[in-house]
């Protein structure tokens, strides 16, 4: 494991998400994994919860009693948010507009709720002036099709639209037309310096892309993937780029997105199950998350370890869609 520097002396905030069912859960797992993991972490971790106006107006939202009693008990501030351009049709951009739940001109990073933190989070070398996000991501946009445009033309087009230099974004290690070649990220985590300043111009170009997708876009989707076609382009704007060596902890050793706890057991190393089971084994933890599912049944009863686990002994050779259909094939892929 490669060394990682001292402790750095800039603090900063984490941001999840959270509302009435499986995510409230998942931001209880992290808050959990955050105090057991990184106890040095000295700023604030918020936990936004989008209201029941607005986008998501009609939808039961509330993070129950139980759930915010024990993330209270954590040290976790929950922080709700009025969602006004995305909500329940698109979830995914919750985390644009959650972003002004963060006070302004503080570094900050944003994480899925369905991540666990194993290790101490305080000690990667993050430099916030240079915002990042997560390279655990395939190729899942764009899809060009058979007779163009490609993916220079379809970025380029981008980049070119919100003014950008498209050429400093290119990785030149891959070869012109390779998906990697391109700035994409799994929008699962990202930095920045000002929440405020990044969540503007998030919201301003995510909204632009979605209303006016243009020409060079009009066969691609933009469900799911909208937050994450703007995301590169929003840190490249800002300088940013794809994350160093210093970082390699995130979704590492340091961090998992896990995205649902029967994929936990079935893909990540031991280090990162033993990680969970720890962070979840105090009482009070363990008597709120035995009411979901997944967790009372791979945790607590043991499922993940028993069941789960035995079922994939090579996943480095399969993709994470076979991995679900073996699960779902066998009644374990809980949610």
């Amino acid at each position: 494991m490669a060394a990682r520097p001292a402790k750095m002396a800039t603090s900063f905030n984490i941001l999840i998400l959270a509302q009435a069912g499986r995510l409230e859960y998942e931001a209880l797992v992290f808050a959990a994994s955050l105090r057991c993991h990184a106890p040095d972490f000295s700023g604030r971790l918020i936990v936004a919860q989008p209201r029941a106006e607005g986008a998501w107006q009609g939808r039961h939202t509330e993070i129950s009693a139980p759930v915010a009693s024990a993330l209270t008990e954590l040290g976790a501030e929950i922080t709700p948010f009025t969602a006004r351009h995305f909500g329940a049709g698109y979830p995914h951009g919750n985390k644009i507009e959650a972003l002004a739940t963060l006070p302004a001109r503080q570094p900050f990073i944003f994480f899925d709720s369905d991540t666990l933190i194993a290790g101490p989070l305080d000690r990667a070398g993050f430099d916030f002036a240079r915002p990042t996000a997560s390279m655990r991501r395939t190729a899942s946009w764009p899809q060009p099709p058979l007779y163009g445009p490609g993916y220079t033309d379809i970025w380029r087009s981008l980049y070119d639209r919100f003014g950008l230099d498209f050429e400093s974004s290119l990785d030149l290690s891959y070869p012109d037309e390779h998906w990697a070649r391109y700035l994409y990220f799994n929008a699962g985590w990202f930095t920045g310096a000002d929440p405020a300043a990044f969540r503007a111009r998030f919201l301003e170009w995510a909204l632009a892309i979605r209303d006016e997708p243009g020409d060079m876009l009009a066969c691609q989707s933009l469900e799911p993937w909208l937050d994450q076609i703007a995301l590169p382009l929003v840190i490249h704007s800002f300088g940013g780029g794809r994350p160093g060596p210093a970082l390699d902890g995130l979704d590492g050793d340091i961090s998992c997105h896990y995205r649902y706890l029967p994929l936990l057991y079935a893909r990540e190393s031991d280090a990162i199950i033993d990680a969970l089971e720890t962070a979840t084994a105090p009482r009070p933890i363990k008597n709120v998350l035995k009411s979901w599912e997944p967790a009372r049944r791979m945790i607590y009863q043991g499922w993940g370890r028993k069941k789960v686990r035995p079922m994939f002994t090579q996943t480095a050779i399969l993709s994470e869609t076979v991995i679900r259909q073996h699960l779902k094939r066998n009644d374990l892929l809980l949610r």
